[in-house]
């Protein structure tokens, strides 16, 4: 009867390992025999000499030499003797670790950190920088870019329409161009009112990318013209507002009020520009009196170069006459061509490499932590390692199995360290502020990242085992069983304390990166912005141009909601305003005065927000002269502006601004005039890290342009808690137009302090891994101190025999730990000096060099070392001489 396949396979297996083993056992018999036999041989030839046979034996074994070695040379002749070998070291390092259990506790924890730190960190590079792009052949696409030096308003590259209308024309080294341009849209029709985040591109914008739907067509070229209404959609918003219904192609849906139909479902993967879920084809059309800066994108033809694709760029600007040219100046242009990656990235690649740095020099604490134990556990196995070459093992056979042990450590610590990794991812990504990590669907953990832990798990364990292999295998057997065991340690002791030293340095390194990040993010908190965020709550609304014709209806829609909102409980005012300070887009221009001065380049230069009667008293922005607005100051009355002080100051220094008048307009009429009725303070419109802007405010009731008045935030004051008020809010816009959704509603402290979330990102990761490299440093302080008392039993107790004091004793620990502390910190010192350059891009206001971090962070480190002494310290102050005298 035939036996199951599972069976017969594991009785084949066991029959084949017991052959294995019974092979090898009668090759060392074999061998046992071979040797015995040719010494009774020679033995037997020294007896017929007329030696005794204890004589004749014994020379006969000097004669042979040592039975272990020649052992071990012959069984390494035999085939296949290596994987043995590898399996009789691995069974040794096991026993040797499970005898020292608390050695092997601690040692793989401590690696563990490191690597799940590494980790970590890099499955988030991973999934950032390298994993391949949802484009066909990534490698081919490229930004061209023809615009002025970046600005708070101009976040990524791009061209200007006119630019690009030429280029597209002229261009040989890409085969295909596209533009585009992203904002959120508002979806309706389809549940809820929702807005959805969306990109306006031209026909070409799927075959350059080389993407196509996973349901129904891409976009042709009659899409874009006007009376067509084709739409692509993303797979999420498929999946949640349409349940993933394959019938969708052809189904209409409102946008913007305009009814648009579903011509295609996008790939999972695809979700560009930053987050689209809406893709909608449009013409570019060029308007004399309005221009865009929007990305272009282009796929290089066969055999072409960013280099030549660069040279041509800069070929065609030269010879294009543009609107771009007619704006700024030919030295502000920058003409760059990139790859698409790293528009997509941005300037997060910049601090995810300093991340990864940061986390390698945890590791390498870590390694000097454990190299540090293994050289104190060596001291303990100089017998056995003695007794081992006693018994025919060579230099290398002990270095190799001091290395099994080793890498074995941190392959067990690199499987605990991918545990360790799926936690750090989450909290990674919990850490990060949305927006900051671009691809966070692409950040987990797979081959690549298991593969690189690997990698990492074997070179640490071959890294921080080398040193300590050599160390302990490098004495003669005789120097090894004849030398005091003060004398072997002192020669370690001064490896040892290196290793300490090399991590106080790298631990300070951090410190004081992270130091300078902590202030730097301080002093961002702490910058005065020119109004007052408490208490404040603020609301965004989009109004569709389809359904607001005209301004006159947006005008009222604001002035009603305004009124409502005030009247709620617990409001003290209410406002709105068109473009928020700080927020993603502002309006800018220049103006010309009535008194016909010509003004230099860049002085008339302001930002240009609208605003209700109440705004000022909302935001907390202070009236240094004049009057605000008032509800009088409607379409019918004057019109009227209010400057801000630098502008005022700047244009009429020592006098007051108020009745003077400005224009707007290039060739103004009697009526485009504005007079100045007051002056408030400047406040910081573009980012925190920018300097206050000039601004020039205008009355929202005054505004005629549909463009300007779109795009509205109510900002309201309360009495008490802001976040009492969201809700009521809400409910003011339904009630006045049920299909208007809103977005960005939150308190103004909050949205704030979304503005600086990257820098306080930046400042927790590098506070969080320099903590680590604290806690492992003190940590090796602290042991090889403790080792230190233990080996300096027998001098201490001779010490406190002759009449040391316990104070005396702390006294020589405490200059122990000084001798230790101050190298390092000069070397970090030194090297910090060099590396916090890499630091300057996320500072503010701070300097690299920052006296008073560094001098912190050394007096927290000797701080840190010092409490790391005090057991050490109080164990040696309390040695009884009679049993350290008897130590050794």
């Amino acid at each position: 009867m035939n036996l199951p396949w599972g069976r017969r396979s594991e009785h084949s297996e066991h029959s084949e390992h017991s052959e294995h083993s019974e092979n090898r056992d009668n090759r060392d018999a074999a061998l046992d025999d071979e040797i015995r036999a040719h010494l009774a041989m020679a033995i037997a030839d020294r007896m017929a000499r007329g030696e005794s046979p204890a004589d004749a034996a014994a020379a006969a074994r000097r004669e042979f030499g040592n039975v272990g070695h020649v052992k071990e040379v012959t069984r390494e002749m035999w085939g296949g003797r290596w994987l043995e070998r590898l399996l009789q070291d691995l069974r040794y390092a096991v026993r040797s670790l499970l005898r020292a259990p608390s050695f092997a506790i601690v040692a793989v924890l401590t690696l563990a950190l490191g690597i799940g730190a590494n980790t970590a960190m890099f499955t988030v590079v991973n999934g950032v920088l390298i994993r391949a792009l949802p484009f066909h052949d990534a490698g081919s696409l490229f930004v061209i870019s023809h615009e002025p030096a970046r600005s708070t308003f101009i976040s990524q590259p791009g061209m200007d329409d006119a630019d690009y209308d030429g280029y597209r024309r002229l261009t040989r080294v890409f085969s295909q161009t596209t533009t585009f341009s992203g904002g959120p849209v508002t979806l309706t029709g389809v549940g809820e009112p929702v807005r959805v985040p969306a990109a306006n591109v031209t026909t070409t914008f799927l075959s350059v990318l080389g993407v196509t739907p996973a349901l129904g067509r891409p976009f042709t070229a009659d899409d874009g013209d006007a009376g067509h209404d084709a739409v692509l959609i993303g797979d999420r918003l498929w999946r949640t507002r349409f349940g993933a219904d394959r019938s969708v192609i052809g189904r209409p849906v409102m946008l913007e009020g305009k009814r648009r139909m579903i011509t295609g479902v996008m790939p999972p993967s695809f979700d560009f520009p930053n987050g689209s879920q809406l893709w909608i084809p449009f013409v570019l059309t060029l308007d004399p009196n309005q221009s865009r800066l929007a990305p272009v994108v282009g796929r290089l033809a066969p055999g072409a170069t960013q280099a030549q694709a660069l040279a041509e760029l800069k070929a065609i600007v030269s010879r294009h006459d543009s609107l771009t040219k007619s704006r700024f100046d030919a030295n502000e242009l920058i003409s760059e061509v990139i790859p698409i990656r790293t528009m997509i990235v941005g300037d997060v690649r910049h601090s995810l490499y300093i991340f990864a740095g940061a986390v390698a020099f945890v590791l390498l604490i870590a390694c000097a932590n454990v190299a540090n134990l293994l050289l104190m556990r060596a001291a303990t196995r100089q017998h056995e390692m003695a007794i081992r070459v006693a018994l025919g093992a060579d230099r290398w056979r002990l270095i190799r199995q001091l290395l099994t042990e080793s890498t074995l450590v941190a392959v067990v610590a690199g499987m605990l360290g991918v545990a360790f990794a799926m936690v750090g991812v989450r909290v990674l990504l919990s850490l990060a502020p949305a927006g900051v990590l671009p691809r966070t669907d692409q950040i987990h953990l797979d081959g690549a990242v298991l593969g690189f832990t690997a990698a990492l798990s074997l070179l640490t364990g071959i890294a921080f085992g080398l040193v300590p292999a050599l160390r302990v295998t490098r004495k003669e057997l005789r120097a090894s069983l004849g030398e005091g065991s003060r004398t072997v340690s002192g020669q370690r002791g001064i490896l040892r304390s290196a290793l300490v030293v090399s991590e106080v340095a790298l631990a300070l390194v951090l410190l004081v990166g992270a130091g300078l990040v902590v202030r730097s993010f301080v002093r961002l908190r702490s910058v005065d912005l020119g109004f007052n965020p408490a208490h404040v709550v603020s609301m965004t609304v989009d109004l569709p141009n389809a359904k607001y014709t005209s301004a006159k209806s947006m005008r009222d829609l604001h002035a009603l909601a305004v009124a409502r909102m005030a009247a709620l409980p617990g409001v003290a005012a209410a406002a709105a305003v068109n473009w928020l300070p700080l927020g993603h887009a502002m309006i800018m221009g220049d103006f010309h005065l009535s008194d016909g001065r010509t003004l230099p380049r860049g002085v008339a230069w302001a930002t240009k927000p609208a605003v209700t009667a109440d705004y000022f008293r909302v935001m907390g922005i202070r009236v240094f002269d004049g009057r605000t607005f008032t509800d009088r100051d409607d379409a019918t009355a004057p019109r009227v502006v209010i400057f801000s002080a630098s502008l005022a100051k700047r244009l009429w220094p020592g006098k007051s601004a108020v009745g003077e008048r400005i224009s707007m307009q290039e060739h103004p009429t009697a009526g485009d005039w504005f007079t100045i009725v007051g002056v408030v303070d400047d406040v910081v419109e573009q980012g925190i890290r920018q300097d206050r802007d000039a601004a020039v405010y205008q009355p929202l009731a005054q505004v005629g342009s549909s463009f300007f008045l779109s795009h509205v935030s109510y900002t309201v004051r309360t009495d008490g808690d802001p976040g009492t008020v969201g809700a009521a809010m809400r409910n003011v816009i339904q009630t006045l137009d049920k299909d208007q959704p809103v977005e960005a509603l939150g308190s103004l402290e909050s949205f704030i302090a979304s503005t600086i979330a990257e820098p306080l990102f930046q400042a927790r990761l590098l506070t969080l891994f320099s903590m680590f490299a604290l806690l492992l440093a003190s940590i090796g302080i602290y042991g090889v101190l403790a080792y230190s008392v233990t080996e300096r039993t027998h001098e201490i107790g001779v010490r406190i025999a002759l009449g040391a004091r316990p104070l005396d004793v702390g006294r020589m620990i405490a200059w122990r730990t000084i001798a230790l502390i101050l190298p390092g910190l000069a070397i970090g010192v030194v090297v910090s000096l060099g590396l916090t350059r890499v630091l300057a891009t996320l500072l503010f206001q701070v300097k690299p060099t920052d006296l008073a971090t560094f001098a912190g962070v050394g007096a927290l480190l000797t701080a840190v070392a010092l409490i790391a002494a005090l057991l050490p310290a109080r164990r040696a102050s309390r040695v009884d001489p009679l049993v350290a005298l008897r130590h050794e």
